[in-house]
């Protein structure tokens, strides 16, 4: 089989290029039986390029903010949308935000706290400590300041969401930096962004003054970056590093009975990798039940649900977004269409009455009208959107728009069919009723005010 017939089969089995593919048909079907009125349309949009021209590109923008504010809303209903298999538990101090938990319960809620033949035992699991520090503690700026999610550097692969999405080069980076940081618990990676903004680069060492944890500042040596994205912000490092620096802190405190206040509870959260929403439902109650954990007690809940926890302070945010902004935008394009057609009927009127007098009913003339504003709507929000697909994603790594733990958000693949489709269902919207004028135009009328 030719490389061309692979990549041809390959395509076909991915939806996204079925779909496209069957509207490229159908778009291509629809030019060739109507031709000859495709090629009026064409020529009436011509007349007025400038008028056109100016629709297109406002088309175009607002088509481009949509793209935005959709593909974030479209990633966090993903994060919190619950699945029907392979999906991940959290496990938190039940009381209290943030959890604090000792380090101590990381093994047992690893296992899922099974004791007895038949309990549950997750698929995976992974830790989270949360260690925030600056590399200028005399000057505290948003730029200077880092934060680490302390965990088993191996897991980066097996439960960190999205890391298979990486190109094969930047995978085969993280495994070598993995490797090391096993080997040399001092070695971290950080993201591309936050090394940019710190201005640091890999290969560099960095003194980090614990903010979280006062007192306790770590020597780090940047082994590799995460790309741009969704990780362009975060930062991991090994947690044998943090615990045994706590150690360390304790020892020195011994002859004084000391201790670090976050010795009990430097355990944030716990991931857990279950099967199917059985699973979830034995293991929740075989943890929440178990003797292990009173003081404090834990909470076990899905990953979407727990994410959206963490969403909740954003929720007026999101709210406005899908229910305001968005609506807003929408009818803003609508007017705008309406706007340049409705300009087009009524110096055309007289266009109108010929085509009437020369047989075109008032349905084919409704139908031009509504022909140009979707020619106008339907491709400039496939520019639109193929070019945001592109730019976001490829040169700029994501939308940058923090929020909770998501530093940035790329534009999914379904962003290619929103485009044309809300360019062409505005244009319809704003284009019916002057296209309902058109279709009413009186040919006696226009004629007698010539004449």
């Amino acid at each position: 089989m030719s490389s061309i017939e692979e990549c041809v089969e390959a395509a076909l089995r991915e939806p996204l290029y079925v779909a496209c593919a069957s509207v490229a048909v159908l778009l291509v079907a629809g030019a060739v039986a109507y031709y000859k009125q495709l090629r009026f349309i064409v020529k009436s949009l011509n007349r007025n390029k400038l008028r056109t021209g100016l629709t297109g590109v406002a088309t175009a923008v607002l088509v481009f903010i949509i793209t935005l504010i959709w593909s974030i809303l479209w990633f966090l209903d993903l994060v919190t949308t619950e699945k029907a298999k392979d999906f991940k538990a959290i496990v938190t101090e039940r009381w209290q935000l943030p959890s604090q938990m000792p380090v101590s319960y990381g093994n047992s809620l690893a296992e899922g706290a099974a004791s007895r033949p038949g309990d549950i035992v997750p698929q995976d699991n992974m830790t989270w400590q949360f260690f925030g520090g600056t590399i200028d503690p005399a000057k505290r700026t948003r730029e200077n300041i880092v934060f680490f999610f302390c965990m088993e550097p191996r897991k980066l692969l097996t439960m960190m969401d999205g890391i298979d999405e990486f190109s094969e080069t930047d995978l085969e980076k993280l495994k070598r930096a993995i490797s090391e940081m096993e080997k040399d618990k001092r070695k971290v990676v950080i993201g591309k962004e936050r090394l940019e903004a710190m201005n640091k680069k890999v290969g560099e060492r960095l003194k980090v003054t614990g903010m979280n944890y006062q007192d306790i500042d770590l020597e780090v040596e940047i082994i590799g970056e995460f790309p741009a994205g969704r990780y362009g912000q975060s930062a991991v490092m090994n947690r044998d590093y943090l615990n045994d620096a706590m150690d360390d802190y304790n020892r020195r405190l011994a002859k004084s009975k000391g201790k670090h206040p976050l010795t009990e509870k430097s355990l944030n959260l716990v991931w857990l990798k279950i099967p199917d929403t059985d699973a979830f439902r034995r293991l929740s109650e075989q943890i929440e039940s178990s003797s292990l954990y009173t003081n404090p007690a834990v909470k076990c809940e899905t990953a979407s649900s727990g994410v959206a926890s963490f969403l909740d302070a954003y929720r007026d945010l999101i709210w406005g977004m899908r229910w305001l902004l968005v609506p807003a935008i929408l009818v803003t394009m609508s007017l705008v269409i309406a706007n340049a057609i409705s300009i087009s009927v009524r110096e055309r009127r007289t266009e109108m009455a010929v085509l009437k007098v020369l047989g075109y009913s008032p349905g084919q003339v409704m139908g031009l009208v509504l022909g140009e504003a979707l020619l106008v709507g339907v491709v400039g929000g496939l520019l639109s959107s193929a070019g945001t697909y592109y730019f976001i994603n490829e040169v700029m790594g994501g939308v940058k728009f923090p929020i909770a733990f998501f530093p940035a958000f790329k534009i999914p693949r379904d962003a290619l069919w929103w485009g044309p489709m809300i360019g062409g269902l505005t244009a319809f919207a704003g284009s019916f009723a002057p296209a309902l004028a058109a279709r009413s135009v009186k040919v006696s009328e226009v004629f007698s005010k010539i004449s």
